[in-house]
């Protein structure tokens, strides 16, 4: 008699001494293990086939622990979206695995070659340094080669903006990063990006649905191990990330001319990611002094070991780099998150706990986006654009210069595709500081103009922190913060926004709500989207969002200031900012 039949037979007690329950459980145990089962036995990755085979053993044996794990693994399947895959890794349809990479690559590669007419399409795949994430790669290149598309794969672990990158400068059909970015080190992710006439930008509706369509036909039809592979892939040259450093050199010297970086001190982290060599040798070629690095991060390391987070935004995930600046005196410190396509910033503070204090997105994307306009032609067409969560502060700047101003959907999908774009941002520590080389956000560039423009402030006798007094003496004292709450059941934030949606908040910390919108039906020709945005009284702003890569509701907090005196509009906006930080806070329980 087979296991299965023994799940569905057997009415006696378990091996644990449980009673195993009605017919309609072990008919549902059955069904569990037979689903798992498949899944097992296509897997190719000797790892979590084993710990699928002994979950399923365990289960029939009556473990709740068990049971309950292959549920959360089966009972749904991680979803194709705008941002690919992302999720912890593991067996079975709701994790990340050589399974589910294997299915969405030989579907993407399905719908390449539908789309690509009579030539042969091309696909860039790069990685990171995380777990699987090379396996990963190397099964997209084998699979697409051999589905009929010339997959291109990276010659190592690199910068996601490295691989969007060489998506335009070889005017390639696609590009897979496999990566995710600054989520835990158990998580992995599958980002997509498109040529043609998306030029390079990550997918947007409706290609993601026609891609994830393909994918779940390939499921459906296919097992892993029926779909054909090949190994004649190309393997790309140094000449591409010798092409990204050189092209990615002259944009950033051109955006911050005769700026010169002799004398400038600063510390580098890598955050245990990718980002060190290119970086390193950008730095190197635009004449920037070699900074003090923290070696305990400064290499690639899956485990993440000295972080609880690897994102620069965390709490504690800069300490390593501060306790550096303080010994040696560095003017600022700058951080790239694991795959570098996000910059941190941290610069002295006397009034900051050790000294030293991390600026927000909004601040790094000021002081860019102020000097990017600065020196834009005047009179030329031209756009600064940032997602609607990012401080309006942007829209002033762009006034300043006589430039446009757009607001998009969180996302850099979303951001790049703006008309005219000569500079991006995102406050969660995103930026495009040249958009005709890469159509995503990237920490590396973004790092060397920033050296540059600190460099340029240092040799005329001022600081980056008398820059942000300029900033707000130019346009208005402006301050922003994030109530970011983590979850392990993603549900309970579909709860809570669904709850506010059903009882509209009239006050928010003693102010009224002077408006309201809810972007789930779009709005101001945004397509639709889980947020809501409030207007207070004294000219706050308030927005409400799912994280779109981690389990967390986000709350965006933006203030600002009248107040003459800059010490008094500063402090005016810290205490606007305490209050609505304590009264959201409080408000959401979501365990």
């Amino acid at each position: 008699m087979t296991d299965t039949a023994n799940a569905q037979g057997n009415t006696h007690a378990d091996a644990s001494g449980r009673e195993p329950g009605d017919a309609a459980e072990l008919e549902q145990l059955a069904a569990l293990v037979a689903q798992a089962e498949q899944w097992r036995d296509q897997d190719p990755d000797p790892k979590t086939s084993k710990l699928l085979d002994d979950q399923i053993d365990l289960a029939r044996k009556g473990d709740e622990q068990a049971l309950s794990t292959l549920h959360s693994e089966f009972d749904e399947r991680l979803a194709f979206g705008t941002a690919g895959l992302r999720g912890e890794m593991g067996p079975g349809p709701a994790r990340m695995n050589r399974v589910l990479v294997s299915q969405a690559a030989a579907g993407l590669a399905s719908y390449l070659v539908e789309h690509a007419g009579d030539e042969r399409p091309t696909l860039v795949i790069g990685y990171d340094g995380r777990h699987n994430s090379e396996i990963f790669a190397r099964d997209t290149a084998e699979l697409a080669q051999a589905a009929g598309v010339d997959a291109l794969l990276l010659p190592r672990n690199l910068p996601t903006p490295v691989t969007a990158f060489v998506l335009r400068h070889l005017d390639a059909s696609a590009a897979v990063m496999v990566t995710a970015s600054h989520n835990p080190g158990a998580d992995n992710g599958y980002k997509v990006y498109l040529g043609g006439i998306d030029a390079g930008s990550q997918i947007i509706s409706p290609a993601d649905q026609l891609i994830a369509a393909h994918i779940d036909q390939i499921a459906q039809d296919f097992t892993v191990d029926q779909l054909p592979r090949s190994q004649a892939y190309r393997v790309l040259g140094e000449d591409v990330i010798d092409a990204y450093v050189t092209e990615t050199a002259a944009a950033v010297a051109q955006r911050a001319p005769q700026a010169s970086a002799d004398g400038l001190s600063f510390v580098y982290t890598a955050m245990h990611g990718v980002g060190w060599e290119v970086a390193a040798r950008l730095f190197e070629t635009l004449g920037i002094p070699a900074p003090a690095t923290v070696t305990e991060q400064i290499a690639p390391d899956p485990e993440f070991p000295t972080v609880a987070f690897p994102n620069p935004e965390e709490p504690g995930a800069l300490d390593l780099s501060f306790a550096l600046a303080r010994k040696t005196g560095a003017d600022l410190i700058i951080a790239n998150d694991p795959d570098a396509d996000r910059l941190a910033v941290a610069i002295p503070d006397d009034a900051a706990e050790g000294g030293w204090r991390r600026l927000t997105g909004n601040e790094v994307g000021w002081l860019l986006g102020d000097l990017i306009a600065s020196e834009h032609r005047p009179g030329t067409p031209g756009a600064l654009a940032a997602s609607l969560v990012s401080s309006p502060l942007l829209g002033r700047i762009a006034e300043h210069y006589g430039i446009e101003h757009v607001e998009t959907l969180t996302g850099f999908k979303y951001v790049n595709r703006v008309p005219g774009l000569i500079f991006g941002y995102e406050e969660a520590l995103g930026y495009l500081v040249d958009p005709e080389l890469v159509r995503d956000k990237d920490g590396v560039s973004a790092a060397a103009l920033f050296l540059l423009l600190a460099a340029r402030l240092k040799s005329e006798g001022h600081t980056v922190a008398q820059a942000l007094q300029r900033i707000a003496a130019d346009y208005g004292s402006a301050a922003s913060d994030q109530v970011a709450i983590r979850v392990a059941d993603r549900s309970l934030i579909a709860q809570a926004t669904a709850a506010l949606r059903a009882e509209p908040l009239t006050t928010i910390a003693g102010l009224d709500v002077v408006a309201h919108d809810d972007l789930l039906h779009g709005i101001d020709g945004l397509p639709p989207a889980d947020i809501l945005r409030y207007s207070l009284a004294d000219g706050s702003r308030v927005i409400v969002r799912p994280s779109g890569t981690e389990p967390k509701l986000k709350i965006y907090l933006d203030v600002s200031s009248s107040l003459p005196d800059p010490a008094e509009a500063a402090a005016e906006n810290a205490t606007k900012l305490a209050e609505l930080r304590d009264w959201w806070q409080k408000r959401l329980h979501l365990g």
